[in-house]
């Protein structure tokens, strides 16, 4: 990265959240968005984020040069746990790099779950992310919001939901299978997926759950109904480790659409 910088605002609590975005000078303005309340008693809210021309941010697995947003709750009171739910990103060609991640404006729908269904949640924490264009900076924006009552339905926040990848099952997958062997520095993966088609050219996204553990951009033939993604998992200290394949999340990339693959056999 050419610059590393940092910009920090408050977003306004739920109930004024549609009339008060945080603005960090003409690259990205953010803001909550006001949900609902579900049948089990946690909550759904989105964190929008509006980027100027050009400009970008990343999605949980960034790709070659990006930066992968994270976020930090400890702050909040009533909070089990915040679930992000991603929708489809888009893949960028950043100076010879593939990177992963959004352009122009996306909600990152928010699932909130309470330690008390029947009390109001205080969601303070902060979210720390890449927005980059020729440059990066590094965002941090600090959230305060009560989330509490009904709520209303957002139709935008509804479209981000529905901009999910597809299952396994709704895209028709079939045997998902993994091959390991020795790598020079790591452990070689080669995934073979049974499945249709998502569109054009495919990019396949492997993670693990172990944030020591960094995976390579996979090269992805297709031949058929078969994807073949092939990538070498390295840990960061160098030495050997175990690798869990049903563990493994591979995420199809296509023009027409995505797919979210949770594991993989031997």
């Amino acid at each position: 990265m050419a610059l590393l910088g940092s910009a920090c605002a408050a977003l306004m609590p739920v109930a004024s959240l549609a009339e008060s975005p945080a603005t960090f000078g003409t690259t990205i303005s953010a803001r909550l968005v006001e949900g609902w309340r579900l049948p089990d008693g946690s909550h759904m809210a989105g964190l929008e984020l509006d980027l100027a021309p050009g400009w970008k941010t990343y999605w949980r697995a960034p790709g070659d040069a990006g930066v992968p947003p994270s976020f930090d709750w400890r702050g909040s009171r009533n909070l089990d746990r915040v679930e992000v739910m991603w929708p489809t990103p888009s893949i960028f060609d950043s100076g010879g790099y593939q990177t992963i991640g959004y352009k122009d404006r996306v909600i990152l729908p928010l699932r909130i779950y309470p330690r008390d269904d029947a009390a109001p949640v205080r969601l303070e924490g902060e979210v720390e992310l890449g927005v980059c264009q020729e440059t990066c900076m590094l965002t941090t924006l600090d959230l305060d919001g009560a989330v509490e009552g009904a709520g209303v339905r957002s139709a935008a926040l509804a479209a981000a939901l529905a901009d999910q990848p597809y299952t396994a099952r709704e895209a028709q997958v079939g045997r998902v299978s993994c091959r390991i062997a020795p790598g020079e520095d790591g452990i070689k993966l080669t995934a073979e997926i049974e499945m249709p088609s998502t569109g054009g050219h495919e990019v396949a996204v492997i993670e693990t759950p172990n944030p020591s553990v960094w995976v390579a951009p996979a090269q992805t033939t297709r031949s058929g109904r078969k994807l073949v993604a092939e990538t070498e998992l390295i840990h960061n200290s160098g030495k050997p480790f175990a690798l869990d394949r049903s563990q493994l999340r591979i995420t199809v990339l296509g023009k027409d659409h995505a797919v979210d693959i949770r594991g993989c056999a031997g």
